[in-house]
C-alpha cells in the first residue's frame, strides 16, 4: 500500500510509482492483484496483499484470489482418491512378523535335495521321505488353522511351540470373526505346495552331546472351495492363481517345522512359525 506524504518531493515518486502501476492494466475496470504464489495441491494460489482498481477509492486488503479452480478440484479429487486406495491397501493383521514367501528359489531347491538325501537321510533318519512329510504338513496345516479360527490356541499346545503360542494368541485376540473366518484351511483346498527351505542346525552349547535339529519352511497356495469344486466335477483351471474370479479366494501359508534329531532323543515334528496372508490385500484396486 502506497503512503502519501507532503511535499512535492514524495508526491512526485507517488506519480511516477503511479504510472508504472497503471501500465498492467488492460482496461478501466480490470483488478489488479499485488502479492506472491503459494502452492496448494499442485496448483498455485494467489495470496493478496492489496486490491486496488481504478473505480475504487481504497485499497482491499486482505482478500485472497484462487487461480486455476478446476485444476484445484481434480487435485483435491485426486487426493481424495488415493486416500481411498490406500485405506484400501490397509495392511491386514499378520498372526506372525514373517517374512511372506510366495515361490520357490531354484538355487534352494537344488540346496534342499542335497540336505535331504546326502545328510538327513544317511546321518539323521533313513527312513525320512519328502512327499511323507509334506502330507503330514498339510495335516499339520488344517489342525493348527481350524484352532486359530476358533480362538481356541491353548489346544496347541505340543503341536506349536510355546513362544508361537504366545504371538499367535495375542494376534487372533486382535483379529474380527470375519478374519479369523479367513485363518481357517481346509487341506483339501491346497492346490500348490512346496518345501521352501531345509536347513539342518546343530547347537554344541551343551559338552556331553551335540544337539541337532532339522528345521523344513513350507509354503501352501490355497483356493477356498476347492474341494467343493472337485466334488461337483467342476474343471480348475491350471492358471487359477492368477484369475480375477479367484483372487479373493487365494491365500498363501509359510508354516516351518522343527524336530531334534539328537541321539537317544525321541522326538515329533512342531510349529515355530505360522503365518497366513492373502496376496488381494496388497493389490492397488
Amino acid at each position: 500500500m502506497f503512503v502519501v506524504r507532503s511535499g512535492a518531493v514524495k508526491l512526485k515518486l507517488f506519480t511516477r510509482s503511479f504510472n508504472n502501476f497503471t501500465r498492467f492494466h488492460s482496461t478501466a475496470n480490470s483488478h489488479i492483484v499485488v502479492g506472491i504464489n503459494l502452492p496448494l495441491c499442485g496448483t498455485y494460489v494467489q495470496r493478496t496483499t492489496a486490491v486496488w482498481s481504478p473505480g475504487t477509492k481504497g485499497v482491499l486488503s486482505g482478500s485472497s484470489v484462487v487461480n486455476n479452480n478446476h485444476n484445484i478440484v481434480q487435485a483435491r479429487w485426486n487426493s481424495t482418491d488415493e486416500q481411498s486406495s490406500r485405506q484400501r491397501m490397509r495392511k491386514p493383521l499378520m498372526l506372525m512378523d514373517f517374512p511372506q514367501l510366495v515361490w520357490p528359489s531354484v538355487i534352494k531347491t537344488i540346496r534342499n535335495w542335497i540336505m535331504v538325501h546326502f545328510i538327513i537321510k544317511p546321518y539323521f533318519d533313513r527312513e525320512f521321505a519328502l512327499p511323507d512329510f509334506i502330507l503330514g504338513a498339510k495335516q499339520a496345516l488344517q489342525v493348527v488353522s481350524s484352532s486359530l479360527a476358533g480362538g481356541e490356541v491353548k489346544q496347541l499346545e505340543g503341536l506349536v511351540d510355546r513362544a508361537a503360542i504366545a504371538d499367535l494368541k495375542q494376534s487372533i485376540s486382535k483379529m474380527s470373526v470375519a478374519e479369523r473366518y479367513d485363518v481357517q484351511v481346509d487341506k483339501e483346498d491346497v492346490y500348490f505346495s512346496f518345501p521352501y527351505q531345509v536347513g539342518v542346525m546343530f547347537d554344541e552349547s551343551n559338552d556331553d552331546s551335540q544337539k541337532r535339529f532339522v528345521e523344513i519352511t513350507m509354503v501352501f497356495h490355497v483356493l477356498r472351495g476347492l474341494k467343493g469344486m472337485i466334488e461337483r466335477g467342476e474343471t480348475v483351471p491350471l492358471n487359477v492363481g492368477v484369475l480375477p474370479e479367484f483372487r479373493d479366494k487365494i491365500s498363501i501359508c509359510n508354516y516351518r517345522f522343527i524336530k531334534e534329531f539328537t541321539k537317544g532323543v525321541d522326538s515329533d515334528w512342531t510349529v515355530n512359525v505360522v503365518n497366513h496372508f492373502k496376496p488381494s490385500d496388497y493389490v492397488e484396486e
